[in-house]
């Protein structure tokens, strides 16, 4: 199993959360955002899909508006607008800042919205400049590359971050395991390097479930939550786990900006996060082994699959990816992540065809790399598919086992 980088946990390191409650993450994830159902004699969480909610007092809502306007904290008291917040999308944010272990989270419609939004709040501060650590899922790599948002990107390992740190840094973004090659970083490390700058943490691919980013100093944890945070392919989403000071700026900028979650959406997640555990466990037992059957399969060159463990596996076939792609038939042949079944696609093809081709594989997203979700399908099923769509075994090809590389 190849590893570029080590990892700074292990999934044993969380299996409690750090919250008020000192629950199980497991019992959070059922319990959390539902605090309140038996007090309201209901047991499901209600879905409101209100876009503005009536009231007479009109001072009282001026005086909500300015204290949002203020600090961006959730206003006290009955809704006022669907852009200010919405209660059904407020139980996911409650539920996933108590899963991360942090004060709060901010949902957006998309997680690439999610990290607009935080670039936007490090660039209303004076802070355009990103210290980033590659491979990053391809639409965050393009996001900072292109300055769309006027942010100035420095890209660099994780042992030059603190080297590549400037008076007007205001964020440090790194992903781990990474999308697509699954290298880890040392985020305790990574975290020490950024001093006072805040570090953002992708944890789509780890989730809560296998690693809890704020619990290691990182200052904002980004999900894309449309893959595990959902599970069933079903919903689009982003949040950001974070402080409340830097919610409340978030609030802010999605407020002006307009990128809510819907209502149905969050109704969604909290469903997810449920079952969250239990998936993540289950598809990584799976990814577990078919990550042992490719790397002894000579027709597969190498293996990615981090120390952390997880349902996502990346390996380098020494025919043409394009094949095995067309010849999957239980497998979806998709982009996207984390949905209950398997999900194969070629990196350099999709979510990473907007990097630069010389950047791409600079960062170790090879032409021959095919990126798996691993879903809940019996594993012997995702084998003999991915057996045939293999093709045929020659006789001159070399143990991939053999020419795995480990970083140890």
């Amino acid at each position: 199993m190849d590893s570029a980088r080590t990892h700074s946990t292990s999934p044993s390191d969380d299996v409690r959360t750090t919250g008020p409650t000192g629950r199980a993450l497991a019992t959070e994830a059922v319990h959390a955002g539902r605090d309140d159902l038996a007090a309201l004699g209901l047991h499901a969480p209600p879905i409101d899909l209100s876009t503005t909610y009536p009231s007479y007092d009109s001072r009282g809502e001026a005086a909500r508006i300015d204290a949002f306007a203020t600090t961006g904290a959730d206003p006290d008291g009955p809704p006022v607008y669907g852009r200010l917040g919405n209660p059904t999308v407020a139980r996911f944010e409650t539920a996933l800042a108590r899963l991360e272990g942090t004060e709060a989270a901010v949902a957006f419609a998309s997680g690439m919205a999610a990290l607009s939004a935080v670039l936007l709040v490090r660039a209303s501060a004076g802070l355009r400049h990103v210290v980033a650590v590659r491979p990053l899922y391809g639409c965050s790599d393009h996001l900072l590359t292109a300055g769309l948002l006027g942010s100035e990107v420095t890209w660099t390992d994780p042992a030059g971050i603190a080297d590549a740190l400037r008076p007007d840094t205001g964020l440090v973004l790194v992903e781990s395991p990474a999308n697509p090659t699954l290298a880890e970083v040392d985020l305790r490390a990574v975290a020490h390097a950024c001093g006072s700058v805040p570090l953002l943490v992708d944890n789509t691919f780890a989730t809560p479930v296998l690693q809890r980013p704020a619990g290691h100093g990182a200052r904002l944890v980004l999900h894309s939550a449309t893959k595990y945070l959902g599970g069933h392919g079903d919903v689009l989403a982003g949040v950001v786990a974070c402080d409340e000071e830097l919610a409340g700026r978030l609030r802010q900028v999605r407020f002006a900006t307009g990128g809510v979650l819907h209502p149905l959406a969050g109704y969604l997640l909290l469903r997810g996060l449920s079952t969250l555990p239990v998936r993540v466990r289950a598809a990584s037992a799976n990814a577990a082994v078919l990550v042992e059957r490719l790397a002894a399969d000579p027709r597969v060159a190498r293996v990615h699959y981090p120390r952390i463990g997880g349902a996502m596996v990346s390996f380098e076939v020494h025919g043409d990816p394009h094949e095995v792609i067309g010849r999957v038939r239980l497998i979806t042949p998709a982009v996207s992540l984390g949905s209950v079944d398997t999900l194969i696609q070629h990196p350099a093809s999709i979510s990473h065809r907007i990097v630069d081709a010389d950047d791409r594989r600079g960062a170790g997203v090879g032409d021959r790399l095919l990126r798996l979700s691993v879903g809940l399908e019996d594993v012997d099923d995702l084998w003999a598919d991915l057996d045939r769509a293999l093709g045929e075994r020659t006789a001159g090809a070399s143990s991939s086992r053999e020419a795995l590389v480990r970083a140890d």
